[in-house]
């Protein structure tokens, strides 16, 4: 298996200020940019800049759509492996893929973000006959976050943070939680997704207690019968007089 087969050099352009985002979680990756635009003038002081963030809570909350803003923010590419497409019956070799990605985004400073990080401490807890092999892939990915360049990267996300090794997780800087959104901040992403078709904003009933993602799937859905019915009636001939 090519390593890289696996790895999605995604370079779609997300501003930050279009990410639905906690005020605190908003404001600790703005002071995570400014380290980085400021980053030599830091390492003059000896202070560290913050480059590993865990972005962990519910699914289609946002966690891909803000580390596609981080990057477009730091002006860096992004490199996306999803850990469950990864996890190898030969660990050895699933350490050693690993590493390959976090040296090629090391080398060339970039953003590695880590999909289904998780999929690393359910591997360790369920298979018991491995658990040997699954304690050398925790020591290797510990020790590669450990020697990840300042100026590179690492955002990883998990929908199950109580899984993952306690070791790990320390060696995250910033983690960020990603909540079901509240019906205000629904109501502002519904305003976002009508805003290209406002004719229809009245016509479909909004739902609540769902996540970002779910809301859009669901309005475009309807958006699509509306628009797609509107077009069907304008191909329908006139009745003769």
């Amino acid at each position: 298996m090519n390593i890289y087969d696996l790895v999605i050099a995604d370079k779609e352009k997300i501003a930050l200020e279009d990410v639905f985002l906690a005020e605190d979680s908003r404001q600790k990756l703005q002071q995570l940019i400014k380290e980085h635009r400021y980053i030599r003038e830091l390492s003059q002081y000896g202070l560290p800049v913050s480059n590993k963030i865990l972005l962990h809570g519910y699914s289609g909350c946002g966690k891909t759509t803000t580390a596609k803003a981080l990057a477009t923010a730091l002006d860096k590419p992004i490199y996306i492996l999803n850990l469950s497409n990864l996890i190898s019956s030969r660990i050895g070799e699933t350490s050693q893929h690993i590493k390959q990605v976090f040296d090629k985004a090391g080398r060339e400073k970039a953003v590695l973000f880590l999909d289904e990080f998780d999929q690393i401490g359910k591997a360790r807890i369920s298979e018991e006959k491995d658990v040997g092999e699954m304690r050398r892939l925790v020591n290797t990915i510990i020790q590669l976050i450990d020697y990840f360049p300042a100026e590179a990267v690492l955002i990883a996300a998990t929908n199950h943070p109580e899984i993952l090794d306690t070791a790990i997780i320390r060696r995250f800087q910033l983690r960020l939680a990603f909540e079901l959104p509240t019906h205000a901040q629904l109501d502002a992403y519904y305003a976002k997704l009508f805003s290209p078709f406002p004719q229809y904003d009245a016509l479909v009933s909004r739902i609540y207690d769902v996540s970002y993602a779910e809301a859009k799937d669901y309005i475009y859905d309807a958006v699509k019968f509306l628009l797609i019915k509107a077009l069907e009636q304008q191909e329908r001939p006139e009745p003769e007089g």
